[in-house]
């Protein structure tokens, strides 16, 4: 599975260096209402923002992070952001975002789309990505890997939960956005009875990963759709909480 679970998170097993950390949050251990029960950190889905704040400090917490995550304001798109470029206090609009010091840590926000975590084999830097199909097919694994710099062929990166192909349908648009691009792709579509595709996310990644030159990736094996008890799903419940894909160093 290449992961392990504590509780209200996902402790991702790849082979790090000590001093990277990562951990996917669930959707138990938090305090919002229902329909964002109960550990949502999406402040942007309608959720009580005290009960936001307040499953925000719980991460923070229980997960000893080193300082408050990099919140995004993410757009599908592919803007990779870099922590001091930052003006204070304004989050940041972007879908991917890099951490190089102990006094930062990077965080994406999912329910369905596939959140990626990468880490240099050196331990000099680490970043997380949001990669929804859009986002995905405009390039954002790719753009983060350059935005990491060095041999690609040295980062190791993570695949945490998404939605899986068997609830993943989509039309002809997403289809030829990725089959236009690649032929390969191609293999990431199955079609169905109603003339439409179910598409693996997870091996999309997969196969734009290898192609900039990133060959050790772990995870992708978990369905948020099909869990209910762990994880949130957009495509599933309509309105929902946010989960958060977590990675930094100390």
């Amino acid at each position: 599975m290449s992961g392990s679970e504590e509780g209200f998170c996902l402790r991702p097993d790849w082979p790090v260096p000590a001093r990277v950390h990562a951990a996917f949050t669930l959707r138990t251990g938090g305090v919002s209402a229902a329909p964002f029960d109960t550990l949502n950190v999406g402040a942007h889905v309608g959720d009580s923002p005290p009960a936001v704040a307040e499953n925000r400090r719980r991460v923070r917490r229980l997960l000893a992070l080193p300082a408050e995550p990099l919140w995004l304001e993410q757009v599908h798109g592919t803007g990779v952001f870099e922590p001091d470029a930052a003006a204070a206090g304004i989050p940041p609009h972007a879908d991917a975002v890099i951490a190089r010091s102990p006094g930062q840590v990077a965080v994406i926000q999912v329910a369905d789309c596939l959140p990626v975590l990468f880490a240099a084999a050196d331990g000099a830097a680490v970043a997380a990505a949001h990669a929804g199909w859009r986002g995905l097919a405009a390039g954002v694994l790719e753009a983060t890997i350059a935005a990491l710099g060095g041999d690609a062929s040295r980062l190791l990166a993570w695949l945490g939960p998404a939605i899986g192909p068997r609830h993943f349908e989509v039309g002809a648009d997403v289809h030829s956005a990725f089959t236009q691009q690649d032929p390969a792709a191609a293999q990431a579509f199955a079609g169905n009875a109603r003339g439409r595709w179910q598409c693996d996310l997870a091996l999309l990644a997969r196969q734009r990963l290898a192609r900039a030159g990133v060959t050790q990736v772990f995870g992708g094996r978990w369905c948020t759709y099909s869990d209910p008890a762990r994880f949130f799903s957009y495509r599933r419940d309509g309105q929902c909480g946010r989960m958060a894909a977590l990675v930094w160093l100390t």
